[in-house]
C-alpha cells in the first residue's frame, strides 16, 4: 500500500510540473509599425494615391519592402521604427524610377520618439510601443533636387503607437 501512494504521489508530481509548450501565436500583436497616410494638401479631407513611391532607412541602400514590393502605389504605408534608438529618418522618394515621370523628388523624415517596452507573454517576449515626439517631425530636402519639397505639411494624427490599426501620420503633398 505504501509503495502504491509513493507512485501515485511521485507521478503527481511529475505530471504537476509539465507546461503547455509556449509558442507565441501570429495573430498576437508585436512591435507596431509608423501607419502613414497621404492626403491631397489642396483638399486636406482627401486621401491621395502616391505613385512610384520608395523608402529608404537611412544608413542603407535597400529599399524598404512592403508585402513583397519595394514601390507604393497607395494612399497608406507602414514603416518600421528603431527599437534600439529614440530616431529614425526614412528618405522618401516620390516618382522612383517611374517612366512616366522620370524626375525623382527625394525629402528626408526624421521621426523622434520615446520607446516603452511591454512584455507580452513567455511565448512572445516584449514588444516596443513608441510615443512620437508631439513636435512635427523633421523634413528636409535631399540638396541633389532642386525642385523643393515634395511633402508640404506632416501632421501627427496619433503620437501614441501601439498597434497598426490606425493612421498615426499624416503627409499632404
Amino acid at each position: 500500500m505504501k509503495k502504491t501512494i509513493l507512485l501515485v504521489l511521485a507521478m503527481a508530481f511529475t505530471f504537476s510540473s509539465c507546461e503547455k509548450d509556449d509558442i507565441c501565436d501570429a495573430d498576437t500583436i508585436t512591435t507596431p509599425r509608423l501607419v502613414i497616410s497621404f492626403y491631397d494638401f489642396a483638399n486636406s479631407s482627401t486621401l491621395k494615391v502616391v505613385n512610384n513611391l520608395a523608402i529608404i532607412s537611412e544608413g542603407r541602400t535597400d529599399l524598404v519592402n512592403f508585402s513583397g514590393s519595394t514601390s507604393i502605389n497607395g494612399s497608406t504605408v507602414s514603416v518600421p521604427l528603431k527599437t534600439d534608438a529614440d530616431v529614425t529618418s526614412y528618405r522618401f522618394i516620390l516618382n522612383y524610377e517611374s517612366t512616366v515621370t522620370p524626375v525623382e523628388n527625394e525629402d528626408v523624415i526624421t521621426f523622434n520618439y520615446t520607446r516603452d517596452n511591454v512584455f507580452v507573454s513567455r511565448a512572445c517576449g516584449y514588444k516596443t510601443e513608441f510615443i512620437l515626439d508631439p513636435v512635427t517631425p523633421f523634413v528636409h530636402t535631399d540638396v541633389a533636387t532642386t525642385d523643393g519639397k515634395w511633402i508640404k505639411y506632416i501632421y501627427v494624427k496619433k503620437s501614441t503607437i501601439t498597434n497598426e490599426n490606425e493612421t498615426h501620420l499624416e503627409i499632404y503633398f
